[in-house]
């Protein structure tokens, strides 16, 4: 009995759906560069508050974007559908029960919490 179907060569070129050292390179340099821009618009006050948020959400979204096609290799082939629509519907969900626990905490504590009562009036009621 021999074993030459388990040694047997790999093919000569490699599997698309991994990436290559100039993609983990690209990736790698794309990363970097975006958190020092994050942190650039943070600790230099390079613009308002306002500007400053939004700045380091869309920062965030494109390293994100840039992780999930440089090292995760979620993308639009045909290889990767299935991997891309797993990514995609675990997401929704997390969104779905993350922004639904917090809808119901704040809705609790609007609810809850006498905002319009002074301690002394408070006090009163007890």
């Amino acid at each position: 009995m021999t074993h030459a179907h388990a040694h047997a060569p790999h093919p000569a070129g490699h599997d698309p759906a991994h990436g290559s050292l100039k993609s983990y390179l690209i990736g790698t340099v794309l990363s970097l560069v975006l958190t020092l821009a994050s942190f650039g618009v943070v600790m230099f006050h390079l613009v308002s508050p306002a500007v400053g948020l939004a700045a380091i959400v869309v920062l965030c979204v494109a390293q994100l974007v840039v992780q999930l096609a440089y090292f995760l290799h979620i993308g639009a082939a045909r290889s990767q559908r299935a991997n891309t629509c797993i990514f995609v519907c675990t997401a929704f969900l997390i969104v779905v029960i993350v922004g639904l626990s917090l809808w119901v905490m704040r809705n609790a504590n609007d609810n809850m919490m006498p905002t319009q009562l002074s301690v002394e009036r408070a006090r009163a009621h007890d």
